[in-house]
């Protein structure tokens, strides 16, 4: 996999508490920040992903639990 730099102005005090928090627990930093931009853009593509099924019609639980054979009448 290629790498590119990444240049970008944060808060100092963010900064800190970052360098702080991977000192302590033995975390690289480079590493950090591109498991948390990656873990981002999941969320925001699964949020899209929400708005397109918002409108898919739904199934009384009743009926998902009969045709599943879970809903204990004889």
């Amino acid at each position: 996999m290629s790498q590119t730099q990444l240049a970008t102005r944060i808060d100092s005090r963010v900064k800190r508490a970052l360098e702080t928090l991977c000192h302590e627990r033995g975390l690289k930093m480079g590493r950090f920040i591109e498991d948390a931009i990656l873990d981002k853009l999941e969320e925001l593509e699964d949020v899209e992903d929400l708005k397109s099924i918002r409108h898919e019609p739904t199934r009384p639980l009743a009926d998902v639990l009969r045709d599943l054979k879970l809903d204990a009448k004889p």
